[in-house]
């Protein structure tokens, strides 16, 4: 045997006994079976046995058990964006003739799913007011298939009752999807919404994760995931996850691994400082509202506050993300310019991560739905990072002294 073919077959196996704080990365595409019955006979549907790369890794295992546990589901998929795995819900669920029903306040690119791909699909959707469940009601029709929820909504971090919607979607029979990107699986558990109200625990069927935030923590992973307490419900989605082919790397799963240990700790950390940092802005002329569902004067508080806080967690938890409506006095260009002079807040898409972020908004090219409740349609979006608070008010200090009086 030539040494270039040994190289490739060499018979040394490493002990399998060993254990650390952090598990390996197993990455394969090929897995190699001892003979032809295993490879009859491997099941990769129940995470008894690995069969081929896509369909899993001890990694990539290990790594949906642990995220299940976390949001209270039983059953969780991987998928290579929190946007891929919306999409994925969407696929896996609608066929043409359908309709899905979304949140006006919802997640951009959700809308636009909508809008492109599954309108090319022959699949409808309407959009709904989050903040008023009879308006939810009145839009559910036979077509109607899922229904998409969000806590808080993007941008304007309305909090829904959302007791009330899943309640209507029980009542009616359609899937409703959580995006709970927000919550991090720690604000509160989508899976029992009411504990202890009942025999049968009221929850969401569906609820997706783009762990590129929170979970990941370090904003550099792209990832997302499914996750349900239903097996037949998994059943379905898994078998879509299959044909559609998508995987994620063994070493991107890794990353969120290592991650998830120091999760809680982040996540209370970037609340802490996202409501001090709110708390002042309610106190600066320029901000005629402050968007932060702890806050008394948000819209959606109550909701937030009679899921949110309970006796293990009696302040509640709110993540690190709060808006700003600006003065109306205040140009566009002069909102863009107040964002261009803030210092440690850099510019960029996405949250969770250790730097400080910000993003203007333009309301009237986003929403169809009333937004009254709002004093404004020109928002500055600004996502808590680990920075000390002190400096964050001071950054915003300097560059509303740059920015002047409205």
């Amino acid at each position: 045997m030539t040494k270039s073919t040994f190289l490739i077959h060499h018979p040394y196996l490493a002990p399998k006994d060993f254990e650390a704080p952090q598990m390996g990365v197993f990455k394969a595409s090929t897995v190699i079976f001892p003979n032809t019955a295993a490879m009859r006979s491997r099941d990769w549907m129940n995470k008894s046995a690995y069969t081929y790369g896509l369909h899993g890794t001890p990694t990539t295992f290990t790594l949906e058990e642990r995220l299940a546990t976390l949001e209270g589901g039983t059953h969780c998929l991987l998928t290579p964006s929190g946007l891929a795995a919306i999409a994925h819900v969407d696929f896996a669920l609608l066929n043409t003739g359908d309709e899905v029903l979304i949140p006006d306040n919802a997640y951009a690119p959700n809308k636009s799913l909508a809008e492109g791909e599954l309108a090319r699909f022959g699949i409808t959707h309407q959009l709904y007011d989050a903040m008023n469940p009879a308006d939810l009601a009145a839009r559910i029709t036979p077509r109607t298939r899922l229904v998409w929820l969000e806590a808080a909504g993007s941008v304007t971090m309305e909090f829904p009752d959302l007791v009330a919607l899943v309640r209507i979607c029980r009542e009616q029979g359609v899937y409703c999807a959580l995006d709970n990107t927000w919550g991090a699986g720690l604000a509160f558990n989508a899976f029992d919404l009411t504990p202890g109200q009942g025999d049968a625990p009221l929850g969401v069927d569906i609820t997706i994760h783009a762990l590129t935030k929170y979970p990941s923590g370090g904003g550099d992973v792209l990832m997302g995931s499914i996750i349900t307490r239903d097996a037949a419900l998994d059943e379905q989605l898994k078998l879509s996850h299959m044909r559609l082919g998508t995987g994620v790397g063994g070493n991107d799963a890794e990353a969120v691994l290592r991650a998830l240990p120091s999760l809680d700790l982040r996540y209370r950390a970037q609340d802490q400082a996202a409501r001090a940092l709110a708390q002042w802005c309610a106190e600066q002329a320029a901000f005629v509202q402050v968007l932060h569902p702890a806050l008394e004067s948000a819209p959606g508080h109550a909701h937030w506050r009679a899921l949110c806080v309970n006796e293990d967690q009696p302040q509640g938890l709110a993540a690190g993300i709060f808006s700003v409506v600006m003065h109306p006095n205040y140009s566009q260009k002069q909102i863009d310019a107040f964002c261009d002079a803030l210092r440690l807040f850099k510019l960029g898409y996405s949250w969770g991560g250790p730097m400080s972020l910000v993003v203007p908004y333009q309301l009237q090219h986003s929403r169809q739905r009333s937004t009254q409740h709002l004093r404004g349609s020109r928002v500055v979006r600004f996502c808590i990072g680990l920075e000390a608070v002190a400096d964050l008010q001071a950054d915003v200090a300097q560059a509303l002294a740059l920015l002047g009086a409205p």
